[in-house]
């Protein structure tokens, strides 16, 4: 992967890390902070870790595909992070059993759709304020 940019994406109120791989014109998720907004389980890293040698054990490819980037952890440090594109993540949340699938699912729509109009409309993104957090 070439360039990435860390960024901070919001799904219902709960902070979502996110990287832009401008070479691959893909988005990558970190798969630990989905966990988290979708289960709200107090340790997502423990879920993630027992669901990813569930879903290795049963043959599951996806898993097997995930990437790790160095992101922003909240302490600040840069740490290596299971992370996940639209299409893989999409396979690992129909694996987890949570009323709040669906709306994340039109959440990642919404977060694909802003990136095709900032790459039609480069100034659109120049023109949107950043929002603090």
């Amino acid at each position: 992967m070439e360039e990435q940019r860390d960024n901070i994406r919001l799904f219902e109120d709960k902070r979502i890390r996110t990287a832009w791989d401008a070479e691959m014109e893909e988005w990558y998720f970190s798969i630990v902070d989905i966990i988290a907004a979708l289960t709200e389980n107090p340790n997502p890293n423990t879920y993630w870790r027992v669901m990813k040698k569930r879903l290795k054990d049963e043959g599951n490819e996806t898993v097997t595909n995930c990437n790790a980037l160095k992101m922003t952890d909240a302490d600040g440090k840069k740490r290596l992070t299971d992370v996940a594109d639209t299409e893989q993540l999409l396979r690992i949340i129909q694996s987890i059993p949570s009323p709040k699938a669906e709306p994340f699912k039109m959440w990642l729509a919404q977060v694909g759709r802003e990136r095709i109009e900032e790459t039609i409309d480069p100034e659109q993104t120049i023109a949107v304020p950043l929002k603090p957090m």
